[in-house]
């Protein structure tokens, strides 16, 4: 295998990060970060129990009236030194990125790392621009505005697939608003959310500010989202969780934002550039090797060009090089685990029971057999209640089905209880225009698919979550609008008195 990155010595102190410092969990008890390429441990921390979180929640709070109390001037100055630190250590964020995932070093280098820096210099400028609806004397006699303040100290959770950008996700938007935050990590890749704490502090972000803790979700990650000091919770990751989290938000009455799994469409029109779609299906069902939660997983492809579509990108699937994450030439690195790896690979072998696997299906042997591989896999015939359709396998798995009407095509796209993300494929504006409007999802592409920018926002509907992250729409999420009223009159009688004593 290519040249890995050693991070035992840079994480020594432990896997927590309460108060601007790394320290060791305090549970008792070890977990192993496996490089899903090898299958070797990289790195063996001491996972957090309640009571670092206890300790982290409490230097949030401690730290929540200074940061909330800077100008968004001051907070602005140190997301931009924030974004410049992220800048020059890119390099080995990202080879800690692909060790840790197992994604190719070219998507951490070109996609992950970048995408997280322009997040980073995105709110550092929408950190002044926290603004209200302006004043205005509404009532006639009174003067009204529209004050926008921080809420308090954020309990977050980020999933495994995207760990870097999880993290700028969930901790950008927070401290931009003036507010301070805990982020608890997926377990098996906590190491670039602590490589992002440290580049914080180190842009003078104070200490307490962000805070990261390492531990197991049913001990550590509830036992943030239903703490009494933490006002708001963030949650991405699968629906079944997310409604477990809501149940515990609920019970204190918090603030929540869930940004949950998706079964994105991919509904390509028979006026459609063939070879446009069947290129961006394969980058858009491969991407992180299928690991996201816009990806694109269900192709539906009008019938006159269903034969030809699946077709070509059979043949595109088998061009794709899957290899070491870290040799330059790798297009498809392993899954995150052997374990999920196992669990894709099982959706696909029910699915031979009753589709046709067109190419695909399996993990590849030789010097990638001890890995957590598999190959890019396209699926035929399925139909549209089964389960390789209607259920989220988050692998490098497409399936690929036809539809004759427009109508019929918008219908099967709205037919899952999912609603993330959808892409339309189309040279007909108007078809397009219909497709973006009757499609249930939180963004659509239309001649593209997976493209994201910090200027806009991301998030879903039905069962895909509510909420947004990234944008300034992400404030709606981490501020709390606060209506401030003058009386302009100095009259003590007033005449709406009248209605509760007195006469006019």
């Amino acid at each position: 295998m290519g040249n890995r990155f050693q991070v035992t010595d840079r994480f020594a102190a432990g896997a927590q990060y309460i108060g601007g410092r790394l320290r060791a969990g305090t549970s008792g008890q070890n977990h192993s970060v496996i490089d899903p390429a090898t299958g070797e441990s990289v790195y063996t921390y001491a996972l957090a129990s309640t009571a670092d979180v206890d300790e982290a929640v409490a230097a949030a709070k401690a730290a929540f009236p200074g940061w909330a109390g800077a100008t968004p001037g001051e907070r602005s100055d140190a997301l931009h030194r924030f974004a410049g630190i992220l800048a020059e250590r890119a390099e080995d964020i990202a080879r800690v990125e692909s060790l840790q995932c197992g994604k190719p070093l070219k998507l951490s280098t070109e996609f992950d790392v970048p995408g997280t820096i322009d997040n980073a210099a995105f709110f550092a400028g929408a950190a002044r621009h926290l603004q209200g609806q302006s004043a205005g004397e509404y009532s006639g006699d009174h003067t009204s505005y529209i004050r926008r303040e921080p809420i308090g100290v954020v309990g977050s959770i980020a999933p495994w697939n995207y760990p870097l950008q999880m993290a700028a996700w969930k901790i950008l938007p927070a401290i931009a608003a003036g507010n301070t935050i805990v982020l608890k990590p997926a377990e098996l890749t906590p190491l670039t959310s602590l490589m992002f704490a440290q580049a914080a502090t180190d842009a003078g972000i104070p200490d307490g500010v962000v805070n990261i803790v390492n531990g197991p979700g049913r001990t550590v990650g509830e036992h943030l989202v239903g703490h009494p000091d933490v006002v708001m919770t963030s949650f991405t990751g699968s629906t079944p969780v997310g409604k477990r989290v809501a149940e515990i938000a609920t019970a204190t009455v918090k603030r929540l934002h869930l940004e949950l799994g998706g079964k994105a469409p991919f509904v390509v029109f028979d006026d459609a550039d063939l070879e446009a779609a069947a290129h961006g299906a394969v980058a858009a069902s491969l991407i992180n090797s299928g690991q996201d939660c816009t990806a694109a997983t269900r192709a539906y492809v009008q019938r006159p060009l269903f034969d030809a579509f699946v077709a070509r990108v059979a043949e595109l699937m088998e061009t794709v090089r899957v290899g070491d994450p870290f040799d330059p030439a790798t297009d498809l690195g392993p899954l995150v685990s052997h374990r999920h790896r196992d669990g894709v690979a099982a959706f696909v072998e029910r699915a031979r029971g009753y589709a046709t696997v067109v190419t695909g299906g399996e993990a590849p042997g030789g010097d990638l057999k001890d890995g957590a591989y598999y190959r890019p896999t396209l699926i035929t015939g399925a139909a549209q209640d089964s389960e390789v359709v209607q259920s989220e396998i988050f692998g490098p798995v497409l399936v690929a089905l036809p539809f004759d009407s427009d109508d019929e095509g918008i219908r099967l796209a709205n037919d899952t209880p999912y609603g993330l993300a959808a892409s339309a494929w189309s040279r007909d504006v108007y078809r397009a225009g219909r497709a973006t409007r009757e499609i249930k999802a939180g963004c659509v592409w239309v001649n593209d698919h997976i493209p994201i920018i910090s200027e806009m926002p991301h998030g879903g509907t039905k069962a895909s979550g509510y909420g947004k992250d990234m944008s300034v729409y992400s404030f709606e999420e981490y501020t709390q609008v606060k209506h401030v009223m003058f009386d302009n009159t100095a009259v003590a009688a007033k005449d709406w008195h009248r209605t509760i004593f007195g006469d006019r």
